[in-house]
C-alpha cells in the first residue's frame, strides 16, 4: 500500500520508492525515506502531509506519498 492510504499515528516500514522521476528519489533518499526506514504520517492536511522520518518531521505532498510503497 502507498502512504497516502496510511492511517495518522501508525509507523510503517518502507518498502521501496516506486517512481520514475529520478529527482524524487533523490530527494526521498535525502530525507531518510529509503527501504527498511520507519516512516510515520504526523496529519494530513487536504493533500499535504506531515510525516516524521528518522525524529525529524517533512511536509510532502500526496504525489510523494503515493510514491512511497509501505
Amino acid at each position: 500500500m502507498t502512504l497516502a492510504k496510511g492511517k495518522i499515528n501508525t509507523p510503517y516500514v518502507v518498502n521501496e520508492v516506486n517512481t520514475d522521476h529520478e529527482d524524487i528519489k533523490t530527494l526521498l533518499f535525502s530525507l531518510g525515506c529509503y527501504p527498511g526506514e520507519k516512516v510515520t504520517i504526523i496529519s494530513k492536511l487536504a493533500s499535504n502531509y506531515i510525516v516524521n522520518i528518522k525524529d525529524a518531521r517533512y511536509s510532502i505532498d500526496e504525489d510523494l506519498a503515493k510514491a512511497i510503497i509501505v
